[in-house]
């Protein structure tokens, strides 16, 4: 068959099905795994351990069981922890000191995708800098070599209570006050993730919503991000007249908050609040942040003794700089949170029960803590726009904006005392993606619509 390369993106492996990807793909991909992790860790492929886990999407089970054969085909043995959250798939490669894994998912994607997000030793990620490139070109160029004489073993285990209980120890489940919570999963993963924790903390009155895994999502799409699938959690926070909503994206590795008045919460001011919890905790300790963020993260965090420390986008480039530089906690304004403690993974688990032990021990609401940014940061959120050149664009701003403080970590950050924004090109599509912060709500729409003309002028 002709494989569309297009289905290897910068940090994962994603497609329709079974147009773009199918079980044929799904078990070259492993094969190539296999051999990838072979020859990055200098070990024989018959001393590999894998982990392969999934998700609730209807092509998963056929989907796994591919890549488990391309896998133990190669000669790699293979540790099937069945479906769970990706965070479980990273957790357990990291915490048992697997080889890699492969999490068969489609994250927050409509139903009819599926794909894999592959990740290396202490689950760090795969992707188009490293890993994914080479996978891609042993698969187009079917260079996968022979079937191994002696094939891998596959052991299946269920880890998502050990996992859970891990989980439950990064608060004081004492300090969690009664609260009205409103969960949405999505009908994806967060259900059987995240309800046994909550669980455990019989003080929650737990009001749950598609908290069913059903690949073909019948409520709505489980991304959170976008406004149109918040509908439902916002309303009901307000008849349930409930204290917290919180809703998750289909693989459950990100969640998203919205305060008891039915706002939602940026990224960028929950990255401040759990940095700010996990400071009182851990003092002194580094803090990463996205170069798109609020400056009420870096203020939050100096305010609270630490130290904050700006990094590009995307979640290879926040795990390997944690594990570089020991790094406490990082926030993505998209809702990723990574915690060193757990791995340097990325967690929807993790931000849910924190934000309840803050709100217990503080006794506010959310909303009472976040309209302090809310008066005085004034953020864009994302903002795209369709470019037919994008470098010649960022060349323009750099140009017009040269009496501001500028870096070029990603994209071009351009910094006032009174504003600051970034612009930076997509991955995967013509866009230029703005955000951009002021101090007063005029000045903010100002220079956006200014930014804004350049840009799609």
């Amino acid at each position: 068959m002709t494989i569309d390369q297009s289905i290897f993106k910068a940090y994962d492996v994603r497609g329709t099905y079974p147009d773009q990807m199918n079980e044929e793909v799904a078990y070259k991909i492993g094969r190539a795994l296999a051999l990838f992790l072979a020859a990055e860790s200098g070990k024989a492929v018959a001393d590999l351990t894998v982990g392969v886990g999934r998700d609730m999407r209807l092509s998963a089970p056929d989907m796994a069981a591919k890549y488990i054969e391309g896998l133990t085909d190669s000669g790699a043995n293979v540790l099937d922890v069945g479906q769970v959250g990706t965070e479980v798939l990273y957790w357990i490669v990291n915490h048992r000191g697997l080889d890699g894994g492969a999490m068969v998912t489609a994250s927050h994607n409509p139903a009819a995708y599926t794909g894999a997000k592959l990740v290396r030793s202490k689950a760090l990620p795969l992707s188009g800098d490293s890993g994914i490139g080479e996978i891609r070109d042993a698969v187009l160029d079917d260079s996968l070599g022979e079937i191994a004489a002696a094939k891998g073993s596959v052991a299946q285990e269920d880890v998502m209570a050990e996992f859970q209980l891990h989980a439950l120890g990064f608060i004081n489940p004492e300090a969690v006050k009664p609260i009205r919570v409103v969960a949405d999963g999505g009908n994806g993963m967060a259900g059987p993730m995240v309800g046994p924790v909550f669980g455990e903390l019989p003080v929650i009155d737990l009001k749950t919503y598609y908290w069913t895994p059903d690949g073909t999502f019948p409520d709505h799409e489980p991304n959170p991000l976008l406004p149109e699938n918040r509908e439902f959690i916002i309303e009901t926070v307000k008849s349930e007249k409930a204290e917290l909503g919180i809703a998750w994206d289909g693989d459950a590795d990100r969640c998203f908050f919205i305060d008891e008045n039915g706002r939602f919460v940026d990224g960028d001011f929950l990255t401040a609040l759990l940095a700010e919890s996990l400071l009182k905790k851990f003092p002194g300790e580094t803090i990463l942040y996205d170069v798109r963020a609020s400056r009420a993260v870096a203020d939050t965090v100096l305010a609270a003794g630490g130290r904050p420390m700006v990094n590009r986008v995307g979640h290879a480039f926040f795990k390997s700089r944690m594990h570089e530089n020991g790094a406490l906690f990082g926030g993505e304004v998209s809702g990723h949170y990574y915690f060193r403690d757990f791995g340097c993974i990325d967690s929807g688990t993790l931000p849910a029960l924190l934000i309840l032990e803050m709100l217990g021990e503080r006794d506010v609401t959310l909303g009472e803590l976040v309209d302090g940014y809310r008066e005085k940061y004034f953020i864009t959120g994302e903002i795209n726009s369709t470019v037919d050149d994008a470098q010649a664009v960022l060349e323009e701003i750099e140009r017009r904006y040269g009496d501001g403080e500028i870096m070029k970590l990603d994209g071009i950050n351009v910094d006032y005392d009174d504003w600051h924004f970034n612009v930076r090109a997509s991955n995967t599509e013509p866009l230029l993606r703005l955000n951009l912060e002021a101090f007063n709500q005029k000045h903010m729409e100002e220079k956006r619509d200014e930014l804004l003309a350049l840009i799609r002028g």
